[in-house]
C-alpha cells in the first residue's frame, strides 16, 4: 500500500494508518449502500422538525478533525439549501467554554455531533448544554462507534437520531482518516436532497479506489523533498479542507513539519511570510470556473517566487498551465465525466494529505500509529474538565 511492503508497515508501527487511509473506497461503498437503504427514513425525521417550525438552526459540531467536517461542509449546504434552515459549524471546544454565545433558547436547534468515539468530554458536555439552555432541541449524531456515549444517552428518544458508520471506519490509529471522511460524506448525503445521488457516490468512489492505487508515486516524489513546513490553500470549502489537511501532517509528525492552511486570497495577507527554501505549497484546486482564477492567480505568484520552496497541485484533470506552474501535480478523478462539485474533490484530495503525512511520519522516524508516545495528545482527549454549568 502506497509503495511500502508489508514489512516496512509493520516494522513503522504503521498498520492502522496506513490501512485506514487505504480502506476508504471500501468503506464508502458500504456507507453509502447502507444509506440510500434508509435514506426515506432520515428524511422523515428531518422533515418533520423543518415543518414544524418557522425557522430552524443547525449547529454542526466536533473537535478537531471532527470540528473540521463541519467547517468543510457549512458552505456547500448552505449552497443547496432549500429550506427554512441555516447552517453553521461551531466546534464543540467553543460551545462548552461560551454556551450563551452559541446556544439560544427560542432558537429551534438541531445539534449534529460528529464523533469517532462518542466519547469526547466536549462533545457530551455540549448535548448536555444544548438541552439545557434550548426549548426546541433536536440531535442528529453521526458516530464511528455504537458503543459511545454519544450514540447510547439518545437511544429511545424520538427527538434524536443516530447514523452509525461502517465499523472499519472506526480508526484505531490515533489520526482520523477514514471516520473523518465516512462522516462528512453521511452528512453531505443527509442534509442536501438529489444532490449526492447514487450515480454521484459510485462515480466519487471509483475514483477513491484508483487514486490509492496510484498515490503511492506522486506521494513520494513530493518526499524526495526535505521539507520542514508545508502550507494547505484552498478556496471555499477546500479552504476550510485544507485546515483538516494540515492538522494531519501536524499530528502524525509529531508537530516535527510546521503545518498551516489558508484560503487562496488570505494567503498574501501574511500567512506567505512563512515560506522559505524548506516550504511546501499543496494547492486544492477548485473546479469551479471563477473560484479556479483564484487559484491560478495564486500559483503563478508563488511560481513566479524565487524563495527555492515547491508546489504541489491537486486538481481534477490535466491542465496543461497547471503542470507548467506546479512542481507535482495529482488528478484525482479516474473517470471521463465531471465531478461537478467541490465537495466530491475534498474528499479525494484529502487522502493525498493523509497519505503524504503517513509517509512523512516514516521518513522522519515517528511511528503513524503512535505519533505522541508521551501522551501529549490521544486518540480520545484527556485531561478536559468539564465545569458544572448554573441557567
Amino acid at each position: 500500500m502506497f509503495n511500502l511492503t508489508t514489512e516496512q508497515i509493520t516494522d513503522n508501527n504503521a498498520v492502522h494508518t496506513t490501512r485506514e487511509i487505504h480502506q476508504q473506497p471500501a468503506v464508502w461503498q458500504e456507507l453509502v449502500s447502507d444509506f440510500f437503504e434508509q435514506q426515506e427514513t432520515y428524511r422523515k425525521f428531518l422533515s418533520s422538525i423543518y415543518d414544524k417550525h418557522e425557522h430552524v438552526r443547525v449547529i454542526l459540531t466536533g473537535a478537531g478533525t471532527s470540528a473540521f467536517v463541519g467547517d468543510t461542509l457549512v458552505p456547500e449546504l448552505a449552497r443547496h439549501n432549500k429550506r427554512n434552515v441555516r447552517f453553521e459549524s461551531i466546534p464543540t471546544t467553543d460551545i462548552v467554554s461560551n454556551p450563551t454565545a452559541y446556544l439560544f433558547e427560542d432558537t429551534p436547534t438541531i445539534l449534529v455531533s460528529f464523533a469517532r468515539s462518542g466519547n469526547s468530554p466536549e462533545s457530551v458536555a455540549t448535548v448536555s448544554l444544548g438541552q439545557q439552555i434550548v426549548k426546541d432541541f433536536y440531535q442528529v449524531v453521526i458516530t464511528c462507534n455504537k458503543d459511545g456515549q454519544l450514540a447510547k444517552n439518545i437511544q429511545g428518544d424520538a427527538n434524536c437520531m443516530t447514523l452509525l458508520m461502517p465499523e472499519k471506519s472506526n480508526d484505531q490509529s490515533l489520526a482520523m482518516t477514514s471516520s473523518f471522511t465516512s462522516m462528512i460524506m453521511a452528512a453531505y448525503a443527509l442534509f442536501t436532497e438529489d444532490v449526492f445521488t447514487p450515480a454521484v457516490a459510485e462515480q466519487v468512489i471509483a475514483s477513491a479506489v484508483k487514486l490509492t492505487e496510484v498515490l503511492g508515486d506522486s506521494v513520494d516524489a513530493v518526499l524526495g523533498f526535505d521539507f520542514e513546513r508545508i502550507v494547505y490553500l484552498g478556496s471555499g470549502p477546500l479552504a476550510q479542507l485544507s485546515h483538516e489537511a494540515a492538522l494531519k501532517m501536524l499530528e502524525l509528525s509529531g508537530g516535527q513539519v510546521v503545518a498551516i492552511h489558508e484560503s487562496s486570497l488570505g494567503f498574501r495577507h501574511g500567512p506567505k511570510s512563512i515560506l522559505n527554501e524548506k516550504s511546501v505549497v499543496a494547492l486544492f484546486m477548485s473546479q469551479d470556473p471563477y473560484t479556479r482564477k483564484y487559484d491560478l492567480d495564486i500559483l503563478r505568484e508563488l511560481a513566479a517566487a524565487k524563495s527555492g520552496m515547491k508546489i504541489v497541485v491537486l486538481t481534477e484533470t490535466n491542465d496543461e498551465e497547471v503542470e507548467k506552474l506546479a512542481d507535482w501535480v495529482v488528478t484525482v478523478n479516474a473517470g471521463t465525466e465531471p465531478l461537478e462539485s467541490d465537495f466530491n474533490l475534498a474528499v479525494l484530495y484529502v487522502i493525498f494529505a493523509q497519505a503524504l503525512a503517513m509517509k512523512k511520519s516514516i521518513q522522519l522516524g515517528i511511528t503513524p500509529d503512535n505519533p505522541s508516545p508521551d501522551g501529549a495528545i490521544s486518540r480520545v482527549v484527556k485531561g478536559v474538565t468539564i465545569h458544572e454549568y448554573q441557567k
